[in-house]
C-alpha cells in the first residue's frame, strides 16, 4: 500500500496545459471577450462538476455501508481536493465577468424608468441580487471544500490510529454533508448556470446538472484508477471493481438521458413561450451540438456498455470515458453558450485552450495530493471485504 509517486510526466503534461490555458486565454479576451468569459465559466464549471461528484461518490459510499469500493476510495478523496481551487477560480469569474455573463445583474434591468426595465428580472430580486449570489457561492465552497478536507483527514487519521472511531466520523460527516448536498447541488446549478438565461427555469434543472457532473466524476475516476493501474499502483484493484465503476457509468448515463428526456418532452408538449425559448434556440442554432450531445451521451455508451463482458474491459472503457467526457463538455457548452455568445458560437482556440488550463491545474492538484498518502487506506474497517471482493 504505497503512496503515488509523481513523475516528471504527470508535472511536464500539467504545466503544459496550463501555459497552453494562459495563452488562449489571452488570445480569447483579446479576440472576443464575452467568449472569454464564458469559456472560463465552461471550463471552471466543468471540472468543479467532476471534484464535487468525486466528494459526492465518496461520501455515498459511507452513507450506503458499502465494502467494495475501499480499495479506491482514496482516488476520488485526492480529486475532491480541487473544490476550493475552483471556488477561488468561479469568485474571481462571477467579480470580474458578472457583468458580461448574467444580465440579472445589469442595474437598468430594475429602473423602472428605463427602456430596458425588466419586470421578470424586477420580481426575483430577492433571490438574484449581487450580495446574496456571493454569500450563497462562498457557502457552497465553504461546504464543499469543508467536507473533502474533513473525509479526507479522518481517512489518513485511520491509517495511524486503526479502529473504526475514524471511520464511524467519516460516516456521520457524510451523512451531513449528503443532506446539504442535495440542496446546494441544485441551487448552485440555478445560480451557476440557470440564471445565465434568467427568463428561464426547469423544475428538473438541478436534477439534470447532478446527472452530468456524477458521470463526468465517474469516468475521471474510472480513467484514473486504469491510469494508475497501467503505471504498476492498484494491485488490489481487480476487474470486479473496474466492472462496479463501469457499472455506475453505464447507469449513470441512462440516468441522465432520462431526465434530459424529460425535461426536453415536458417542456416541447406544454410549447408555453416563456419554456420553449431556451431549447429554440438550441435546436436552431446549435442543432449539431444538440443532436450530438445526445448521440454521444446516451446511445454510444448504451451500445457498447451494455453487456457485462464490456463494462470489465479497460480499453472499452478507456475510449468510451473519453467520449463521455468529450459528450458531458458539449453539454456543459450547451447550457452556457447559448445565454452568453447566442447565435455568434463556435469551438475554437478559446474554448477548447481555457479548459485546457482549468484540466491543468485540475491535474496538479489530483497528482500533488495522490502522493500525500497511500493510495488504499491501511486500516478501513472493510478492506479485507474490497480485496476480495468478486461479482
Amino acid at each position: 500500500m504505497t503512496n503515488y509517486t509523481v513523475t516528471k510526466n504527470n508535472k511536464t503534461l500539467a504545466i503544459v496545459l496550463i501555459v497552453i490555458g494562459v495563452l488562449s486565454i489571452a488570445y480569447g479576451f483579446a479576440t472576443n471577450g464575452v467568449r472569454a468569459w464564458a469559456s472560463l465559466l465552461l471550463g471552471n464549471f466543468y471540472l468543479m462538476a467532476i471534484a464535487l461528484a468525486s466528494l459526492f461518490f465518496v461520501a455515498f459510499q459511507y452513507v450506503a455501508n458499502v465494502g467494495w469500493s475501499a480499495v479506491i476510495k482514496r482516488i476520488p478523496m485526492a480529486i475532491s481536493q480541487y473544490i476550493p481551487i475552483a471556488g477561488v477560480f468561479m469568485l474571481l469569474i462571477f467579480i470580474f465577468g458578472h457583468h458580461t455573463l448574467y444580465s440579472w445583474t445589469h442595474p437598468e434591468n430594475y429602473d423602472v424608468n428605463s427602456d430596458h426595465f425588466d419586470h421578470i428580472l424586477a420580481g426575483k430580486t430577492g433571490y438574484l441580487n449581487m450580495p446574496f449570489f456571493i454569500i450563497r457561492m462562498v457557502l457552497y465552497f465553504v461546504i464543499w471544500g469543508g467536507f473533502a478536507y474533513l473525509l479526507r483527514r479522518e481517512s489518513m487519521m485511520e491509517d495511524i490510529e486503526g479502529g473504526v472511531t475514524r471511520w464511524k466520523r467519516n460516516f456521520r460527516y457524510s451523512a451531513i454533508f449528503l443532506v446539504l448536498f442535495a440542496v446546494t447541488s441544485s441551487t448552485s446549478a440555478w445560480d451557476f448556470i440557470m440564471s445565465i438565461e434568467a427568463h428561464w427555469f426547469s423544475t428538473l434543472f438541478g436534477w439534470y446538472v447532478f446527472a452530468g457532473l456524477f458521470v463526468s466524476g465517474l469516468t475521471v475516476l474510472t480513467l484514473l484508477i486504469i491510469y494508475l493501474k497501467k503505471q504498476g499502483y492498484l494491485p488490489e484493484v481487480n476487474e470486479n471493481h473496474i466492472h462496479n465503476l463501469g457499472l455506475f457509468m453505464f447507469a449513470f448515463s441512462i440516468f441522465w438521458t432520462y431526465l434530459w428526456f424529460s425535461q426536453f418532452m415536458l417542456i416541447w408538449y406544454a410549447n408555453l413561450p416563456e419554456e420553449v425559448t431556451y431549447f429554440m434556440i438550441r435546436q436552431d442554432h446549435y442543432r449539431v451540438l444538440f443532436i450530438s450531445n445526445f448521440v454521444i451521451n446516451f446511445v454510444c455508451p448504451f451500445l457498447v456498455m451494455l453487456t457485462r463482458d464490456a463494462k470489465r474491459k479497460m480499453k472499452v472503457l478507456v475510449v468510451t470515458g473519453i467520449l463521455m467526457l468529450i459528450g458531458h463538455w458539449i453539454d456543459t457548452y450547451l447550457m452556457i453558450m447559448p445565454g452568453t455568445v447566442g447565435h455568434d458560437w463556435t469551438i475554437g482556440i478559446t474554448e477548447i485552450g481555457t479548459t485546457c488550463f482549468f484540466v491543468g491545474v485540475f491535474l496538479w492538484v489530483t497528482f500533488a495530493n495522490l502522493a500525500k498518502a497511500p493510495l488504499i487506506a491501511r486500516n478501513h474497517p472493510m478492506i479485507e471485504e474490497s480485496l476480495h471482493h468478486h461479482i
